[in-house]
Protein backbone atom coordinates (compact mmCIF):
# COMPACT_ATOMS: atom_id res chain seq x y z
CA UNK A 1 0.00 0.00 0.00
CA UNK A 2 1.12 3.57 -0.82
CA UNK A 3 0.72 6.69 0.94
CA UNK A 4 1.85 9.68 -0.58
CA UNK A 5 4.93 8.54 -2.33
CA UNK A 6 6.06 6.26 -0.18
CA UNK A 7 4.97 2.68 0.64
CA UNK A 8 3.22 2.49 3.65
CA UNK A 9 5.80 0.08 6.02
CA UNK A 10 4.59 1.24 9.45
CA UNK A 11 0.37 -0.74 9.12
CA UNK A 12 -0.04 -2.43 12.62
CA UNK A 13 -3.53 -3.37 11.59
CA UNK A 14 -2.53 -6.38 9.44
CA UNK A 15 -5.34 -9.12 10.14
CA UNK A 16 -4.00 -12.42 11.32
CA UNK A 17 -1.57 -14.46 9.29
CA UNK A 18 -0.73 -11.00 7.36
CA UNK A 19 1.32 -10.05 5.82
CA UNK A 20 1.98 -13.10 3.88
CA UNK A 21 6.28 -13.24 2.87
CA UNK A 22 6.35 -16.52 1.21
CA UNK A 23 7.06 -17.02 -2.43
CA UNK A 24 3.82 -18.60 -3.41
CA UNK A 25 1.53 -15.70 -2.48
CA UNK A 26 2.63 -12.28 -3.48
CA UNK A 27 -0.31 -9.54 -3.12
CA UNK A 28 -0.69 -7.16 -5.75
CA UNK A 29 -3.00 -5.00 -3.22
CA UNK A 30 -4.26 -4.95 -0.07
CA UNK A 31 -7.99 -4.34 1.28
CA UNK A 32 -8.71 -3.19 4.57
CA UNK A 33 -11.55 -5.41 6.04
CA UNK A 34 -13.22 -5.51 9.72
CA UNK A 35 -10.00 -7.56 11.27
CA UNK A 36 -7.61 -5.19 9.19
CA UNK A 37 -5.77 -5.46 6.23
CA UNK A 38 -5.35 -8.35 3.49
CA UNK A 39 -3.58 -9.45 0.79
CA UNK A 40 -5.30 -9.94 -2.80
CA UNK A 41 -3.64 -11.87 -4.96
CA UNK A 42 -5.49 -10.53 -8.02
CA UNK A 43 -6.45 -7.44 -8.61
CA UNK A 44 -9.85 -7.96 -10.32
CA UNK A 45 -11.27 -8.02 -7.18
CA UNK A 46 -13.58 -5.05 -6.14
CA UNK A 47 -13.50 -2.98 -3.01
CA UNK A 48 -15.08 0.13 -1.56
CA UNK A 49 -12.25 2.81 -1.81
CA UNK A 50 -11.25 6.75 -0.73
CA UNK A 51 -8.76 8.71 -1.90
CA UNK A 52 -7.65 12.30 -0.89
CA UNK A 53 -4.11 13.52 -0.39
CA UNK A 54 -2.91 15.54 2.30
CA UNK A 55 -0.37 18.14 2.03
CA UNK A 56 1.84 19.91 5.19
CA UNK A 57 2.71 23.47 3.83
CA UNK A 58 6.59 24.29 5.26
CA UNK A 59 5.31 28.46 5.63
CA UNK A 60 3.53 29.57 8.58
CA UNK A 61 0.39 31.61 8.35
CA UNK A 62 -2.74 32.09 10.73
CA UNK A 63 -5.63 30.27 10.62
CA UNK A 64 -7.34 32.54 8.27
CA UNK A 65 -4.10 33.03 6.04
CA UNK A 66 -4.05 29.04 5.68
CA UNK A 67 -7.29 28.34 5.29
CA UNK A 68 -7.32 30.95 2.13
CA UNK A 69 -3.98 29.65 0.83
CA UNK A 70 -5.72 26.08 1.43
CA UNK A 71 -8.65 26.87 -0.88
CA UNK A 72 -6.78 28.64 -3.21
CA UNK A 73 -4.43 25.66 -4.19
CA UNK A 74 -5.92 22.28 -2.88
CA UNK A 75 -9.37 21.72 -0.87
CA UNK A 76 -9.30 23.02 2.65
CA UNK A 77 -7.52 22.87 5.81
CA UNK A 78 -7.84 19.15 7.06
CA UNK A 79 -10.56 17.92 9.24
CA UNK A 80 -9.75 14.71 11.30
CA UNK A 81 -13.01 12.56 11.02
CA UNK A 82 -11.54 9.13 12.21
CA UNK A 83 -8.06 8.19 14.14
CA UNK A 84 -7.12 6.62 10.79
CA UNK A 85 -7.57 9.98 9.71
CA UNK A 86 -5.68 11.65 12.58
CA UNK A 87 -2.87 9.03 12.24
CA UNK A 88 -2.32 9.78 8.36
CA UNK A 89 -2.24 13.69 9.05
CA UNK A 90 0.60 12.51 12.02
CA UNK A 91 2.30 10.25 9.82
CA UNK A 92 2.61 13.20 7.09
CA UNK A 93 3.95 15.73 10.29
CA UNK A 94 6.50 13.49 11.02
CA UNK A 95 7.87 12.69 7.39
CA UNK A 96 7.87 16.95 6.78
CA UNK A 97 9.81 16.48 10.35
CA UNK A 98 7.47 19.55 11.61
CA UNK A 99 7.94 19.77 15.39
CA UNK A 100 4.74 21.85 16.70
CA UNK A 101 1.54 22.00 16.03
CA UNK A 102 0.09 22.81 12.95
CA UNK A 103 -3.08 23.87 11.68
CA UNK A 104 -6.31 22.28 11.07
CA UNK A 105 -10.00 22.80 9.62
CA UNK A 106 -11.70 23.22 13.23
CA UNK A 107 -12.94 26.41 14.50
CA UNK A 108 -15.11 27.45 17.71
CA UNK A 109 -18.06 29.43 16.30
CA UNK A 110 -21.19 30.52 18.04
CA UNK A 111 -20.84 27.35 21.01
CA UNK A 112 -18.98 25.12 19.50
CA UNK A 113 -16.36 23.46 17.66
CA UNK A 114 -16.95 22.95 13.60
CA UNK A 115 -15.28 21.47 10.83
CA UNK A 116 -14.87 24.66 8.44
CA UNK A 117 -15.69 21.70 5.07
CA UNK A 118 -18.97 21.09 7.02
CA UNK A 119 -18.51 17.38 8.22
CA UNK A 120 -19.41 16.54 11.52
CA UNK A 121 -17.58 16.57 14.72
CA UNK A 122 -18.00 12.84 15.14
CA UNK A 123 -14.49 11.46 16.23
CA UNK A 124 -12.55 13.79 18.51
CA UNK A 125 -8.92 13.98 20.01
CA UNK A 126 -8.92 16.53 22.97
CA UNK A 127 -6.10 16.25 25.64
CA UNK A 128 -8.17 13.88 28.45
CA UNK A 129 -9.35 15.96 31.41
CA UNK A 130 -8.84 19.11 28.77
CA UNK A 131 -11.69 21.57 29.67
CA UNK A 132 -10.06 25.00 27.89
CA UNK A 133 -11.96 23.93 24.69
CA UNK A 134 -15.05 23.79 26.06
CA UNK A 135 -15.85 27.54 25.32
CA UNK A 136 -12.74 29.48 24.84
CA UNK A 137 -12.75 32.98 24.91
CA UNK A 138 -9.74 33.90 22.51
CA UNK A 139 -8.25 30.47 21.63
CA UNK A 140 -11.01 29.32 19.01
CA UNK A 141 -9.08 27.50 16.00
CA UNK A 142 -7.99 23.97 16.61
CA UNK A 143 -4.77 22.81 16.00
CA UNK A 144 -3.01 19.40 16.15
CA UNK A 145 0.11 18.37 18.24
CA UNK A 146 2.76 16.60 17.37
CA UNK A 147 1.67 14.31 20.43
CA UNK A 148 -1.94 13.71 18.12
CA UNK A 149 -3.94 15.99 20.22
CA UNK A 150 -6.25 18.92 19.29
CA UNK A 151 -6.03 21.99 20.99
CA UNK A 152 -7.49 25.37 20.59
CA UNK A 153 -5.08 27.72 19.71
CA UNK A 154 -4.90 31.42 19.11
CA UNK A 155 -6.07 32.44 15.21
CA UNK A 156 -3.42 35.01 14.93
CA UNK A 157 -0.21 32.68 15.64
CA UNK A 158 1.75 31.53 12.54
CA UNK A 159 1.97 28.17 12.40
CA UNK A 160 2.24 25.13 9.85
CA UNK A 161 -1.09 23.70 8.44
CA UNK A 162 -2.75 21.13 6.68
CA UNK A 163 -4.26 21.11 3.35
CA UNK A 164 -5.80 18.32 1.64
Amino acid sequence: MWTGEELATNIQTWADGEPKDNEKFVATCWHCGKKGWHGVRSANRFFPFFCFNLMVDDVKKTWEEALEHCRETHTDLTSLNSETEQRLALSEIQHDHITERVWIGQRFLGDRWLWVNGDPLVYEAWPEGDQEHQCPLRKRCGALTKEGHWENWDCEEKVHFICY
